[in-house]
């Protein structure tokens, strides 16, 4: 059975409740970006949904997904179903750890992990301006995710590959949820992974900042939140005006 959304437009639709219990209903997607509960502190939202891997692998065969190198080690069987191909670290302008005995964390990672052939998923990284004088660089062919180098001619088209450290202002100051990602971070995974006219799926959605970066990109979005504040948060973000200013600030 389809569930009742909670909100719906021409680009979003937002369904409030535990994703486990409501992605089953919802049908194919061509990819999951998720930021799920890391699990790390005693706060009562912090809580790991036991099995949503599984749950969403039911939806996409191509998922994005954000946590801690401890949180993916803890949980490395929940997702032994997938593959991972690489490795993005968001890093912050300021630090979110509290711990004085170690390193001031300033980052986290977004993995991606596929099912089935890669060479059926989507994978076209983005490609930015590169700053400084103009240079040559190498244009490689595409090849299967095997780790095998390949050729390619020498070409200086004034761009390079979004490179896999991204640099991204926090939402420290002005965020409406606790673990809220900036639009400037979701924005490249979701054009790495979902095609033009596409759809993605959040099934955490906190802030909705899934569903700015979407909507921006010219992409659908398709949102779960267990919380219904936070569904009522997002509505009123989605009707604000400049959506795009939030990629710049």
């Amino acid at each position: 059975m389809t569930p009742t959304p909670f909100y719906a437009d021409a680009t979003v639709t937002l369904y409030c409740g535990d994703m486990r219990e409501i992605v089953p209903g919802l049908g194919r997607v061509d990819l999951v970006l998720a930021d799920p509960p890391y699990a790390e502190t005693t706060l009562a939202w912090d809580r790991w949904p036991d099995g949503w891997p599984t749950i969403a692998a039911q939806a996409t065969d191509s998922m994005w997904c954000f946590g801690s190198m401890r949180m993916f080690l803890e949980r490395a069987l929940e997702f032994s179903t997938w593959t991972m191909s690489q490795d993005v670290v968001w890093e912050k302008h300021n630090g979110s750890g509290f711990a004085a005995d170690r390193f001031r964390r300033v980052h986290e990672h977004a993995l991606h992990w596929y099912r089935g052939a890669w060479s059926a998923i989507r994978h076209e990284v983005p490609r930015v301006a590169r700053p400084g004088p103009a240079k040559s660089v190498r244009n490689r062919t595409a090849v299967p995710h095997t780790g095998k180098i390949s050729g390619g001619s020498y070409v200086d088209d004034g761009q390079r590959l979004q490179r896999s450290v991204i640099q991204a202002a926090s939402a420290h100051g002005r965020a409406i949820h606790p673990t809220e990602k900036p639009t400037a971070i979701m924005a490249p995974l979701i054009e790495y992974g979902c095609p033009p006219g596409g759809v993605v799926l959040d099934p955490f959605a906190g802030s909705g900042s899934t569903a700015v970066a979407a909507r921006l990109l010219g992409r659908r979005a398709v949102l779960v939140e267990a919380d219904e504040r936070y569904c009522e948060a997002i509505v009123a973000r989605l009707a604000q005006g400049d959506l795009f200013a939030e990629l710049t600030a």
